[in-house]
């Protein structure tokens, strides 16, 4: 066993892509978005219909809102990168190609 080998072994297990199962929406989407937002939805509709009402106090409200929400996605999307190149052998959907990436090991770029 080659020493490249013999560190990939610990870090790659050998499962495949799940063709058809990732991306965006899925069961998870919806319930986010659907029931765990629920008060966030509420905090912000009132910030505009409430009493009283500043309009700038609440589009600075929604400014943090979005940046934050782009803040994290924007890293789990990068962090999304670097397990599926380091852990599944290569990029994940849809910057690589759908589907299983079996024939590709860990440190195959090595060889």
């Amino acid at each position: 066993m080659s020493t490249i080998a013999a560190l990939a072994e610990p870090l790659y297990h050998g499962y495949s892509g799940t063709d058809g199962l990732t991306g965006f929406p899925n069961i998870g989407t919806y319930l986010i978005f659907g029931v765990i937002l629920v008060p966030i939805y509420v905090m912000v509709v009132s910030w505009f219909a409430g009493e009283p009402r500043d309009t700038k106090t609440g589009m600075l409200g929604v400014s943090y809102l979005v940046a934050i929400t782009a803040q994290m996605w924007i890293g789990m999307f990068i962090l999304t990168v670097i397990i599926g190149f380091v852990f599944y052998g290569g990029l994940p959907e849809p910057l690589g190609s759908p589907g299983p990436t079996g024939d590709i090991p860990i440190f195959g770029f090595l060889f």
